[in-house]
């Protein structure tokens, strides 16, 4: 009886431990579900912390980017930078030269053509005037003016009771490419009615006036002989 009685009660104290067994470990189960959830906590606060200090570094680094472009600005010019600015104003201006040189040629030989041209038309209007009886012409005179300042100071009109002056030209040219040292007169060459073509000679009166400038122009005439 008391082997049997022995016999139970180690059974029922093993069958107490078991059952006491099995409840430490459901009383650890809900302390392993809590440590679960704090490491998943942990891990996202992590991840976020991670996220937010990638996001930081990335506004760092445009913020950078972004001062340092804003200091390159503020810096200006490098000296290389000049030095090729400069080279290629240099070659710009070297082509253009010529082309600035051709076009003030190109003006100067128009203002020539312009002077021709208006004192001929005065010599040509004394000569008429003279041939017509509106000044006075000598006998023995072909009609041409004396001088080129007489086309500027006038003559006597002959047919006038208040003896009013016949006046050919405002002002006289000037030759443009003369130096402008000389008088206006003093800066063409003159030809008179009793001289040759070539070479022209001066005389008693002004049949025709000339360029004094050497050279050729543009056209290839030399500027003697237009």
């Amino acid at each position: 009886v008391s082997t049997v009685t022995g016999a139970a009660s180690g059974r029922a104290a093993g069958a107490g431990a078991g059952h006491a067994g099995t409840g430490e470990r459901s009383a650890d189960l809900p302390d392993a579900v809590h440590l679960g959830a704090r490491v998943q906590r942990c891990s996202a606060a992590g991840s976020a912390s991670r996220s937010g200090r990638g996001r930081a570094a990335g506004c760092a680094a445009a913020g950078h980017h972004q001062s340092a472009m804003n200091a390159y600005r503020q810096r200006g010019f490098t000296l290389i930078e000049v030095l090729i600015t400069l080279t290629i104003l240099g070659i710009l201006a070297s082509a253009l030269m010529p082309l600035m040189e051709l076009d003030a040629r190109r003006g100067r030989e128009e203002e020539l053509r312009h002077a021709l041209r208006e004192i001929r038309g005065a010599i040509d209007a004394y000569k008429h005037a003279a041939d017509t009886g509106q000044i006075a012409k000598a006998a023995d005179a072909s009609g041409y003016p004396p001088s080129l300042e007489v086309l500027v100071e006038g003559v006597p009109a002959l047919n006038s009771p208040t003896s009013a002056r016949v006046y050919f030209l405002r002002r006289l040219p000037r030759d443009p490419l003369a130096p402008n040292t000389l008088a206006p007169a003093a800066t063409w060459g003159k030809r008179s009615y009793a001289s040759p073509p070539e070479p022209p000679a001066a005389g008693d009166d002004v049949f025709d006036v000339y360029s004094l400038a050497e050279g050729d122009g543009i056209n290839g005439i030399a500027y003697r002989r237009w």
